[in-house]
Formats: C-alpha cells, sequence, structure tokens
C-alpha cells in the first residue's frame, strides 16, 4: 500500500478523559516496513522458540524460584514478545510510503533523499524517515525532528536554520531525490 504523502501529520492531543493518546498515522518508507517485518519474522521463527526451548529445559530442573536459567529466559522471553507487539502494531497502523512514486519532486516531502550543504561548503546526504528507521549513521533522519521538520515543502536552493545543541547552522538544499 504506497501513496504519495506531502507532509508528516500533526500529532493529534492527547484526550484528557480517557488519558489515552489519539491515534495518528505513522509514515514508513517501504525498505522500513521490510527491515521491521524481518525482524518479526526472525524474532517469531528463531529466537522466541529457541528460547522457549530454554525455559523449557531450566524448568525441567526443578526449584524453579532459585533457578537463575529459568528466570532469566522468562524475563528474555516477556521481552520478546513485548518487541513482537510493538513490531506487530507498527506494521498494522503505518502507511507505507514508496519514495520512488512521488509525484511532485520538486519539493522535500516524506522519503525524500536531500544533499545539504553547510556555511562551511560541507555537503551531507540524508533520507527523511519515520521515527522507527531513525539511524543516524546511515543518513537516515526523522520527519519529525528539527532539521526533518525544517526540510519539508523546500525547493532547490533554499536555505533552513536548524537548532542544535551546539547552536544554529545554516543549511542549503543542493538536491533532491526520491530512489
Amino acid at each position: 500500500m504506497s501513496q504519495e504523502v506531502s507532509e508528516p501529520p500533526d500529532d493529534t492531543p492527547e484526550d484528557e478523559e480517557a488519558g489515552e493518546q489519539a491515534p495518528f498515522r505513522r509514515y514508513l518508507t517501504r525498505a522500513g516496513a521490510e527491515r521491521m517485518h524481518r525482524e518479526l519474522l526472525q524474532l517469531l521463527n528463531e529466537a522466541r522458540p529457541k528460547v522457549t526451548a530454554e525455559v523449557s529445559a531450566a524448568a525441567a530442573q526443578g526449584d524453579r524460584s532459585e533457578n537463575a536459567e529459568y528466570i532469566y529466559g522468562k524475563k528474555r522471553l516477556r521481552e520478546i514478545d513485548r518487541r513482537i507487539r510493538f513490531l506487530s502494531k507498527r506494521l498494522d497502523t503505518a502507511t507505507i510510503v514508496t519514495p520512488s512514486e512521488q509525484g511532485d519532486r520538486s519539493k522535500v516531502y516524506f522519503g525524500a533523499t536531500v544533499t545539504l550543504e553547510d556555511e562551511a561548503g560541507i555537503r551531507s546526504t540524508y533520507q527523511i524517515v519515520g521515527s522507527d528507521e531513525i539511524d543516524a549513521s546511515g543518513g537516515r533522519i526523522s520527519v519529525e525532528s528539527p532539521m526533518g521538520r525544517a526540510l519539508l515543502r523546500k525547493a532547490l536552493g533554499d536555505t533552513v536554520e536548524v537548532r542544535r545543541p551546539r547552536g544554529e547552522i545554516e543549511l542549503t538544499l543542493v538536491d533532491i531525490r526520491y530512489d
């Protein structure tokens, strides 16, 4: 399910009476969704069965209250189950975007790969992705980050100011790609 996305949704405010966050759309690139799906399958088909077998073997050894292998195994099983629930929920509720199918390629939208030049002439390349796909060393920044928000709807040649802990920096947009 791919669609053209121009900007991320605004966070919906909390419902004060219910005390729960109202649902809003989360965006994932196709590549990010595939990575999450591979992790989910690995947890379901490999990690969970392995840990379940280890817990069963530890339980067969007798007194469970003093059995460190059993206690640690149960804790690890809870962690795996929690991650499975998280990944399943994210994948079920996410809107999957294929950047290469973006119609308006003249501006920065979700999924764009941008090349920026700073005041010193140093160029950096980033892809604008969802918060579940962030990898700063891999050049993937969140659409919700200060830089991601500043870049949305900008065109080639536009300059943006981004506030960082070390101070503000001025960046010029020199390339936009939708791979």
